[in-house]
């Protein structure tokens, strides 16, 4: 499958639109993992793989097309700085996607033996993708800049390659169908992400998404446009979108990028509440409600968005809720073609 047509035929074989999974932080934390560590959910990665296998299951089991590993906190120098080799960092990343791989597997052993391959007319089971995700630099300081975008001015385009680099050159050859880049909070990140992948030839896709507090920019105030622009020219992006962003911001956004691009566009947004960077916890005051959340689903994909899924602080019900709308999205599309070739006839 060329990089060109991957999202495309993946969503074909979706019918239409693919659901991204949710949270995975605070899901590790109600399985009883402690994450009050610079390594977050990464910590999980050395104490307790066990535990990211069964969210990723959870999520498969929810209706998830496309589960995200749990690299987005495991940087080779984070895990430095715990005493952590270079190799054994590197065997970490490696290990997170083949943990996604392995709940993969297992999910797919499961469907097979309870004859789910086919559900009647024709559809069959869909198929799932294993997205090996880069949290920003922002994510490794571990101070909640990711929500501010703002490095200062020693961070440049060349610092954050050489950051990134190592990392991004294991994920691509660790076994994962594509790389995201996740809340991504200013333009010179995506420049970086964008220029590295070009030097690197990384051959599997990727996409760019960016996290926005106001609806019409991204974290840091670079105009999301912009960003996207940035993500539109580089060749390995397959998905633009938006992530960790609260849902009433979503359409908005989808309408912006979409002044730019042609490519796919991804939404998986938090659950509406902030984040506080110095307490390192979530204020709960703007969150919305589960119904709410799903309510919004149909109006982003009307805007133009045909992968969705959730962020910090939604959950398994989440997911299940966002694919029971885009199920029903493209069994109505498949109906719909079905109604006009019979007509035709």
């Amino acid at each position: 499958m060329g990089l060109s047509t991957f999202m495309g035929d993946f969503l074909r074989q979706c019918g239409g639109y693919a659901v991204v999974d949710g949270g995975l932080a605070t899901e590790l934390e109600r399985h009883g993992a402690d994450l009050n560590d610079p390594l977050w959910s990464a910590k999980c990665l050395v104490t307790s793989p066990h535990l990211i296998r069964r969210v990723h299951l959870d999520y498969l089991e929810a209706g998830a097309n496309i589960i995200i590993s749990a690299s987005y906190q495991a940087t080779l120098q984070g895990f430095e700085s715990k005493g952590i080799s270079r190799d054994e960092g590197e065997a970490l990343l490696k290990r997170s996607v083949e943990i996604a791989r392995e709940a993969r597997n297992i999910y797919n052993d499961r469907a097979t033996k309870g004859s789910w391959d086919d559900f009647g007319d024709g559809l069959k089971r869909k198929p799932v993708l294993v997205a090996a995700s880069v949290g920003s630099y922002g994510a490794y300081l571990a101070d909640g800049s990711e929500y501010s975008g703002i490095y200062g001015d020693a961070i440049t385009v060349k610092t954050l390659k050489d950051f990134h680099r190592r990392r991004v050159q294991v994920l691509a050859n660790s076994g994962a169908d594509l790389i995201a880049f996740e809340t991504t909070p200013n333009k010179i990140e995506a420049q970086a992400y964008a220029e590295l992948l070009e030097e690197e030839d990384i051959r599997i896709p990727a996409w760019f998404s960016f996290s926005s507090k106001d609806g019409t920019n991204v974290a840091s105030g670079d105009s999301i446009v912009e960003c996207a622009s940035i993500a539109d020219s580089c060749k390995q992006v397959v998905a633009i979108g938006i992530n960790c962003t609260p849902p009433r911001y979503i359409k908005g956004l989808i309408q912006l990028i979409r002044k730019v691009t042609s490519k796919p566009i991804l939404v998986y947004p938090n659950s509406g509440e902030t984040y506080d960077g110095d307490k390192k916890e979530w204020v709960a005051s703007k969150g919305i409600a589960e119904e709410d959340f799903v309510s919004y689903v149909d109006k982003w994909c009307e805007a133009g968005a045909s992968l969705v899924g959730g962020c910090c602080r939604t959950t398994p019900n989440t997911i299940r809720a966002i694919s029971k709308v885009l199920s029903s999205r493209s069994l109505s599309s498949v109906f719909g073609a079905n109604m006009l070739s019979y007509e035709l006839k």
